[in-house]
């Protein structure tokens, strides 16, 4: 009898001890996640390195540090040289003979600018760089913009870290797939005023609280391993960043998709001023708080 209850509790510890096991090597897990995430914010040419988004007029645009530019950057030579932004949305840069940037690692005076949406597929556009800083361009629903960085940007230097909540195993949900109908669309607005349609390859399904919700993730770009969901909850505005969290997901298997909200991370628009983050749409507006994930950034000034 004695024997038969040591070997029953041994059992039963048996099992406590592979349950705290899988539970330390997920928290680990998350941990690593968290680190390659802060890995890449952090790294030069990542999203602290944001110093301006500046928007390009019709015609000819000087660009450079000097106060009598057209357009005014926090970094780099006083005359830079022009950009001249053409009816047909071709852009072009001619730079000032003493301005000692490259264009794509080459020394040369001048060169047509391809933004990052009318690059080749493995491509990227046309980089323009002077000293620790450097610029490319962006186009935003027909409007073009220079996107600059700075590996010595104050935001970069003086970092605060993330917060997020602790680490919780029960906020890693097993969700029930929903395929969409083919053609499905989802409409999410941005910082920046502008709407994009993205196709949703299918709908989330799943329960907290006793409760059902539902969410959609989207295809960024045609090929994409995962998919990307924005969302916001009860927490958003309050203990987490108020426009939207981001959250990647593997694509379904067996009807099945996990839906980590401890991966839930933080938009670059709650880091920077100079992103074109998008909002969350209604339909992935949740009456829930997900107390999983990023919370908001200490150093946020806007």
């Amino acid at each position: 009898m004695i024997r038969a209850s040591l070997f029953l509790a041994a059992a039963i510890l048996g099992v406590a001890t592979v349950h705290a096991t899988d539970t330390d090597n997920y928290t680990h897990s998350i941990e690593q996640w968290r680190t390659g995430r802060i890995e890449r914010l952090t790294a030069p040419d990542g999203w602290l390195s944001l110093i301006g988004l500046e928007w390009l007029q019709p015609g000819a645009n000087r660009v450079g540090s000097a106060a009598d530019n057209d357009i005014v950057l926090q970094a780099g030579p006083a005359h830079l040289g022009v950009v001249t932004l053409a009816a047909d949305g071709g852009m072009r840069i001619v730079l000032d003979k003493d301005s000692g940037a490259t264009i794509d690692g080459k020394s040369v005076a001048e060169s047509v600018l391809v933004d990052d949406m009318h690059v080749a597929a493995d491509a990227t556009p046309t980089r323009v760089v002077f000293g620790s800083a450097s610029f490319y361009v962006i186009d935003r629903d027909g409007r073009k913009g220079l996107r600059v960085k700075d590996s010595d940007a104050q935001a970069r230097e003086h970092f605060l870290g993330i917060d997020a909540f602790p680490v919780d195993p029960s906020w890693r949900i097993e969700a029930t797939w929903v395929p969409a109908q083919p053609g499905e669309t989802l409409e999410m607005g941005s910082v920046i005023g502008t709407i994009d349609k993205f196709p949703v390859p299918g709908k989330l399904e799943f329960t907290r609280d006793g409760k059902h919700f539902e969410i959609l993730p989207v295809i960024e770009e045609p090929g994409d391993a995962q998919y990307f969901i924005v969302f916001a909850d009860r927490t958003s505005g309050k203990e987490t960043y108020g426009a939207a969290r981001f959250l990647y997901i593997d694509p379904p298997k067996d009807g099945k998709v996990v839906l980590d909200f401890n991966k839930a991370y933080n938009p670059p628009c709650a880091f920077t001023a100079f992103a074109t983050c998008p909002l969350a749409p209604p339909e992935n507006r949740l009456d829930l708080r997900v107390t999983a994930g990023e919370k908001n950034y200490r150093g946020s000034q806007h």
